[in-house]
């Protein structure tokens, strides 16, 4: 692993930083206290290559390495942690999955269209009564006479659901074979018998929207199976992979937001005649904060690298994806407690953006697999044991 960023690496991660503080962090705090979508700027995004960084230029993307796009990633969360949450789902689960398992037509209609900002996409695996047991899911797609999809059932906690025009789906089309049977289908939101249902009230990410999401005899054309039939499951557990490297990156701009304050607070704020950053116990959690925030970092970047190998050399990445999301997000929990713990009143107050954080900071350990799920993954490939 080389430490050193190339040009391409450190242009797009400038121009992340630049937008996240010239449009996104003025208005993360309204945003997030409306409840509303960052439409606006996700189509400027799209426009700078931030909404499919990894996408090939003939797809309309940027056409960067997995380290860009932590490094945008970053920039993109310590600004607002919920529009980084749809950069998140465009680029780790939308494009992801349709370019490693799609064939040239949907490439050129589904993933050109997100990658540019042109539509958002979406990503529907977990269902209302599988959670972490994705493989118990009950919608079902089945053949018509023409050899289109019906598609009936629900998903819920789709993130971006309410405004997404496509969506990669998950549903049985083989019964009573569990994972095998699940197939991956590309959705257009725009053809009958797709259904939103209610607007999640979330404790953090307020301004993604996220949803519940119905089928009703939706047709899927043949054309929109996303692989082949009976694969959905390991094209999901493999999308997820990649999936986890962009929640990392989103916890570390979490931390890295919630650290950079707390280090002006101790600087600026006084108790008994001296900056409180001159206080031993003070100090003890600016170093733990530090130590966290770069272990974190680093396994991310170590992770991003790694499926950039895999990418050229083949191989697996899941267990370092695992890892570096384990490991960052808990790292954000831990952080944007302590900053608010520094911080005391002011912490707990919506005049600044801690109490923000802290609330962000917990999804990072719930969603595209909780820490319980990662110790599994992790404990497993170690082992060898299940």
């Amino acid at each position: 692993m080389d430490f050193r960023f190339t040009e391409d690496q450190l242009s797009i991660q400038s121009i992340a930083r630049d937008f996240a503080a010239k449009r996104i962090a003025p208005v993360a705090a309204e945003l997030d206290a409306k409840g509303e979508f960052p439409l606006e700027n996700i189509r400027e995004m799209g426009q700078l290559g931030l909404m499919g960084i990894e996408v090939p230029h003939e797809y309309g993307g940027a056409g960067m390495d997995p380290i860009a796009y932590v490094l945008a990633m970053i920039e993109i969360a310590a600004a607002d942690a919920a529009t980084a949450t749809v950069m998140s789902v465009n680029n780790s689960l939308f494009c992801n999955a349709i370019l490693k398992h799609g064939d040239e037509q949907q490439k050129q209609k589904y993933v050109r269209a997100v990658a540019q900002g042109e539509a958002i996409g979406a990503y529907a695996l977990t269902e209302p009564h599988s959670g972490s047991d994705a493989s118990a899911m009950h919608a079902r797609a089945d053949r018509n006479a023409n050899g289109d999809w019906v598609i009936n059932g629900k998903k819920s906690w789709i993130t971006s659901g309410p405004v997404a025009r496509y969506i990669v789906l998950f549903a049985i089309s083989i019964p009573g074979i569990g994972a095998k049977g699940v197939s991956a289908f590309i959705i257009d939101t725009a053809l009958p018998g797709f259904h939103t249902g209610k607007i999640e009230p979330k404790l953090g990410i307020r301004a993604s929207a996220t949803c519940e999401i119905e089928f009703v005899d939706y047709v899927c054309p043949k054309e929109n199976l996303l692989g082949p039939e009976g694969k959905g499951f390991s094209i999901a557990m493999g999308v997820l992979d990649a999936g986890r490297i962009g929640i990392a990156s989103q916890a570390v701009g979490i931390a890295r937001a919630a650290y950079e304050a707390t280090l002006q607070w101790v600087r600026d704020r006084k108790a008994f005649g001296h900056p409180i950053g001159t206080f031993q116990m003070t100090q003890s959690k600016v170093a733990d904060m530090k130590c966290k925030l770069d272990a974190a970092t680093l396994l991310t970047l170590r992770a991003a690298w790694l499926k950039g190998e895999t990418e050229k050399h083949g191989g697996r990445f899941g267990t370092e994806a695992a890892v570096a999301k384990l490991t960052a997000s808990e790292a954000a929990m831990w952080i944007a407690h302590q900053a608010v713990q520094i911080h005391g009143g002011m912490g707990y107050s919506k005049e600044m953006p801690l109490e923000r954080y802290f609330r962000d900071a917990k999804i990072t350990e719930i969603y595209e697999g909780t820490s319980e799920i990662q110790r599994v993954v992790i404990a497993r490939a170690e082992t060898g044991l299940r």
